[in-house]
């Protein structure tokens, strides 16, 4: 075995020799094991490690690495069946059902088998994530006095200036006493609904809405009442019915390269649900997950709601995570009055605080040169993929319809011939070499259309669009649908 031999190698010739050991029996030390593989020291703890997680052998600190002996045979795990009872039983029949069912958030969020081209996911891909700049903003976060000390409940202050200072433009409505940071927008969201809306409530969602957020809302026990959207945003005469009619407090929204649609509301709507909103007594919940994500051709964005808000209706989320990397789990909410304090104790007493060395490197990183750098390469490589598929898409597959080409966010909303089985062909997509998003759990009651979310962020390069285009066609062929 050479230098250039892996771990895993190691981990196979070690793995045959301990046949020859007997139960307890001490193997080589590393030393002798790096000298007679002719490997590092890093490979030889990686292949005792896997050995090790495999139950083939236990390490013992000071002493060495020692055959394990025979694993006892699985025993009976009883009858479980009393769960399902006890998970359903409601306490109380007013209560809604908590239903938690991450099959929607999935569909984007695991990643696919090795050679399927992703056009499903929510996130950039490798080649477009600043990890240079983030390993350099994290080795400078770790030389910091104190980075692994406690820090604030409500975040680092200079955080929460920085975050206040992108949500309210300039404008002076939000304050960084009034910016909570958060473990990413997942979490957000989940403690805003929870301290926002009643158990058992209703809360008005947009239609088509975010799949983890109508999952969040339902694992609380929320009911999600669809609010329609058309070109402009949500419809506002239908908002004020719905508030009306459910009763509920809370309109979750995406004003800004809403998902799965990549609209934007246009300047009237955003007034009509402000106004709508305070007409009910109820919260506008802004989720602004893609303002980071805008085009380079996107032109001057508008500002948030909660820019616009003097009367503390709007509860905004946003976050790093789709900008910079899935791991740079930091977010902000942002909220005044009562409100405030209330998202603030259910974060307290759900996860205390969001380790200080991860907001100390989101700091370190959205302060660097690398920060404007990235969100520059970014927008333009955006710009590029989002033409690239639509470009293909229209070559390749004329039953799909695009009526709206965002400016902004990272995919595209297709729409389907009437009568498509959408899953039967997100199915045939898997097994032709590509992963696409069927539209079904967008929806949170009975869709009006078939549709497929294809997203030009996750895939690896321009290339792998149109190849996946190709094989995304080929599954066309396969259930019925017409391809050029």
């Amino acid at each position: 075995m050479n230098n250039g031999s892996s771990a895993g190698d190691l981990a196979s010739c070690l793995r045959e020799e301990l046949e020859r050991y007997s139960t307890g029996e001490k193997l080589p030390s590393s030393r002798e094991l790096v000298r007679r593989f002719r490997v590092s020291p890093v490979t030889v703890s990686r292949a005792l490690a896997a050995l090790a997680a495999e139950g083939l052998i236990v390490t013992r600190p000071g002493a060495g690495a020692f055959r394990a002996g025979p694993r006892p045979a699985p025993g009976s795990r009883g009858d479980l069946g009393w769960q399902e009872v006890s998970l359903s039983a409601e306490p109380t029949p007013e209560h809604a059902p908590r239903t938690v069912d991450a099959t929607g958030v999935l569909a984007t969020l695991a990643e696919p088998p090795p050679g399927v081209i992703e056009l499903s996911g929510g996130y950039l891909a490798p080649p477009l994530r600043p990890e240079r700049a983030l390993a350099a903003a994290l080795a400078r976060a770790g030389r910091r006095p104190g980075v692994w000390g406690r820090p604030p409940m409500e975040g680092i202050g200079d955080l929460r200036a920085w975050f206040a200072r992108g949500i309210d433009g300039g404008a002076g409505t939000v304050a960084a006493s009034d910016v909570l940071i958060t473990a990413g927008g997942q979490s957000a969201l989940s403690t805003a609904l929870r301290a926002l809306a009643p158990p058992g409530g209703a809360v008005l969602v947009e239609s088509p809405a975010y799949p983890g957020m109508l999952a969040t809302a339902r694992a609380a026990g929320l009911r999600p009442v669809p609010v329609p959207v058309d070109a402009d945003g949500v419809r506002p005469g239908l908002l004020e019915r719905a508030f009306a009619a459910s009763g509920a407090r809370v309109f979750v929204c995406q004003p800004l390269f809403q998902n799965p649609t990549g609209g934007a509301y246009a300047p009237a709507r955003r007034a009509e649900v402000l106004a709508a909103a305070r007409a009910a007594g109820a919260f506008v919940l802004e989720d602004d997950f893609a303002r980071r994500l805008a085009h380079e051709d996107a032109g001057p964005l508008p500002p948030t709601l909660a820019a616009e808000d003097r009367d503390g209706a709007v509860v905004h989320v946003c976050s790093l995570t789709k900008i910079a990397s899935p791991s740079l789990r930091v977010g902000a909410l942002a909220a005044r009055g009562p409100a405030a304090e209330r998202l603030r104790a259910i974060q307290i007493v759900d996860s205390f605080f969001v380790p200080r060395p991860l907001q100390e490197t989101a700091l370190e990183f959205v302060n660097s040169p690398a920060w404007g750098r990235h969100l520059r390469a970014v927008a333009r490589e955006l710009r590029v993929r989002r033409e690239a598929l639509a470009t293909a898409l229209a070559a390749r597959l004329p039953a799909l319809s695009l009526p709206h080409l965002p400016r902004g966010g990272y995919h595209l909303w297709a729409g389907l011939p009437p009568g498509t089985d959408e899953t039967a062909l997100a199915a045939a997509a898997l097994r032709a070499g590509v992963a696409v998003a069927p539209g079904r759990p967008y929806f949170p009651a009975e869709r009006p259309a078939p549709h497929l979310r294809l997203s030009f962020a996750p895939a690896v390069s321009v290339t792998d669009l149109a190849e996946g285009v190709d094989r995304l066609a080929r599954a066309c062929a396969e259930t019925g649908l017409p391809t050029a």
